[in-house]
């Protein structure tokens, strides 16, 4: 495999989109948001990706085949902050490193940890597997506080050739001479499609479905969102029918089997047949957490956000043994990926699911 990489700067974006790399049927190209934030646009034949190659490395959106894959949000743009929900409307987000989740008891941790809009350093890579052209977006971010951590992120976003499937590796390393404290969730941020269902191999049963019922602080809880709860928890496998009306949130973490390979699969089929999908690792991030908000103001559904905790925040997931230890100068990592499927491919990869249920 053949790669060129390309060093990106912030001096390389300007207000007007610009040309920076083509390969095959594949572009790259820089520009910048009306609130200044630089983005890198990936394109191919069968659409692009828009990320945030300085701030988090988020992917902001997600447009295949005419469609955007992403939230919708108070955000029509990102903005250059700090805050995870000052500037929330992204597809992908990565959440942790020292911390993740909400804020809970006895937590000063911000919400989902320090990494959401961190300042990376950015590369693109440009090259082949086999025949197949890819472009992918890499960087850094170091987070080091004196007697506390130090360690090093590199994750890597990759679109390939005429695929509407993308692939994202996150590698972790301890800089210190002690072991470090390791959380991290996958934030990815669907639109929900009305009628939808939810399919995956975890059974309808509340030994593998544990639904979150406590609101976080900064949420207000009507009696409406209680009688969601109670049918939830009466019937678990009623939210796999997508529909309106879920203000705040339904929050729960599902306990995933993994099919031979490792892989555990998870998709929000529409009613045209074709699918969201989302593939994971069980092995590298054990909580599959779901999460579904329909407010108006925010419309997103996370079919599964892989994670290593649950996200009720530092103390309960330490409390739970759920907070991962990271040995002096190893390196911990996890993949996944996510997109789109057409009606054949939704076929196929729900012949999957049911051969891991069956199994």
């Amino acid at each position: 495999m053949t790669v060129t990489s390309v060093e990106l700067r912030p001096e390389y974006f300007s207000d007007a989109e610009r040309l920076l790399v083509t390969h095959g049927e594949m572009t790259a190209s820089t520009f910048r948001y009306g609130t200044g934030v630089a983005g890198l646009r990936i394109r191919n034949s069968a659409g692009h990706i828009d990320l945030l190659p300085f701030q988090g490395q988020q992917i902001w959106d997600a447009v295949f085949h005419g469609r955007s894959l992403t939230m919708g949000s108070m955000f029509p743009e990102p903005r250059a902050n700090t805050d995870y929900l000052g500037t929330y409307g992204a597809f992908f987000i990565h959440c942790g490193i020292t911390a993740m989740g909400n804020q809970g008891e006895g937590d000063t941790h911000p919400l989902h940890g320090e990494i959401p809009n961190a300042p990376f350093t950015a590369r693109l890579l440009v090259g082949d597997e086999g025949d197949k052209p890819f472009m992918a977006l890499t960087g850094e971010y170091r987070h080091a506080i004196a007697f506390a951590t130090n360690y090093l992120a590199t994750p890597t976003v990759t679109l390939r050739a005429g695929e509407t499937s993308i692939g994202v590796e996150l590698i972790v390393r301890n800089l210190m001479r002690k072991p470090m404290e390791l959380m991290y969730l996958a934030h990815i941020n669907f639109r929900p499609v009305d009628g939808s269902v939810v399919v995956d191999a975890v059974p309808d049963d509340l030994d593998h479905i544990n639904v979150r019922t406590a609101v976080p602080s900064n949420m207000i809880q009507s009696e409406e969102h209680k009688r969601l709860l109670a049918d939830v928890l009466a019937n678990p496998g009623a939210h796999r029918t997508i529909g309106r009306g879920i203000d705040p949130e339904l929050v729960m973490t599902l306990t995933y089997p993994a099919d031979a390979s490792g892989w555990a699969e998870t998709m929000q089929v529409h009613p045209d047949g074709g699918a969201d999908f989302v593939r994971h690792r069980p092995g590298e991030l054990p909580k599959g957490v779901r999460w579904t908000t329909r407010t108006g103001d925010q419309e997103a559904i996370g079919i599964v956000l892989p994670a290593t905790a649950e996200p009720d925040g530092y103390t309960a997931e330490k409390a739970k043994g759920n907070v991962l230890m990271l040995a002096p100068g190893a390196e911990w990592r996890c993949t996944m990926e996510f997109g789109v499927l057409d009606a054949d491919g939704a076929t196929a990869m729900r012949k999957r699911i049911d051969a891991v249920k069956a199994g």
